[in-house]
């Protein structure tokens, strides 16, 4: 029974941020015209952008396949994240880690299936160079991979 709980908990952080993340989306769509911006500090802007792509962009002009291409690796990825949130439900940072990641691939495949792209508006700057434009799943799916790797130098192989 504790075993349940302890994984509804995990299964509650990925929700709350897919909730997060479609919140945050709603709220720019609602609040910016395509490619509108609004400053915030001298380094950061909101910015309403569509990227049908992956990260950096990566195959955004490839033609429309890669929509599917991205929902199946990231509805398969979302699988092997289950099993594994399975089994380190017991755990605390693998868990917390496995748990960001899989509310934000699932926050971007929801904006792939309702818009053929993700929608993307923090947009940071400096010194005229800009990074590319990102959301709060993007954030979740960082923090976890960076909390994924502490795990690993941390404990190495015997949590695997």
């Amino acid at each position: 029974m504790l075993f349940h709980v302890k994984l509804a908990r995990w299964l509650a952080l990925a929700t709350f941020v897919v909730l997060l993340d479609q919140a945050s989306k709603a709220w720019v769509l609602g609040s910016f015209r395509l490619a509108e911006h609004h400053v915030v500090t001298p380094f950061f802007n909101l910015v309403l952008v569509f990227n049908p792509g992956a990260s950096f962009s990566f195959l955004a002009d490839a033609g429309g396949w890669q929509k599917w291409f991205f929902v199946v690796l990231a509805l398969g990825i979302s699988v092997w994240l289950l099993s594994m949130l399975r089994h380190h439900a017991q755990e605390r940072l693998m868990p917390a880690a496995l748990s960001l990641i899989l509310g934000g691939a699932i926050g971007n495949v929801i904006d792939r299936l309702r818009f053929d792209a993700v929608v993307d508006f923090l947009d940071f700057h400096l010194a005229g160079y800009h990074w590319p434009a990102f959301n709060v799943a993007d954030s979740a799916i960082t923090v976890g991979v960076a909390l994924m790797l502490w795990h690993q130098f941390r404990f190495g192989k015997e949590s695997s």
